[in-house]
């Protein structure tokens, strides 16, 4: 996961909009905006500490890239499979759930 979506859902995790989160840390909106967006792929030390310590977690934990990202599958995407997995939806469930999908694409046709 790249680290502008981990500060992300950090934040959101944490109840702190982009304002809030800028002026607790001391980060301006616009380059945590980039941060966020992946515009900017390779903050600072110095800036991830300040961000890392404000979401009371470490930098190694915002810089640990065990889930690789998929080529051709933006962050959207991997946000909401990683959201559901949290929620405890299962591969069964989530296949259950695309079988619906498809049923109810083929009756609107």
């Amino acid at each position: 996961m790249l680290v502008g979506v981990k500060i992300k859902k950090l934040r959101l995790k944490r109840g702190y909009s982009i304002n809030e989160l800028s002026d607790r840390s001391g980060v301006s909106k616009s380059y945590l905006s980039y941060i966020e967006r992946g515009i900017q792929k390779n903050p600072s030390l110095q800036v991830l500490t300040k961000l890392a310590h404000t979401l009371d977690t470490n930098v190694e934990e915002l810089l640990d890239n065990n889930n690789i990202a998929i080529d051709g599958i933006d962050e959207d995407w991997l946000s909401l499979v990683e959201e559901a997995i949290e929620d405890g939806i299962t591969k069964d469930d989530f296949a259950g759930i695309l079988e619906y999908v498809k049923f109810k694409k083929r009756q609107e046709d």
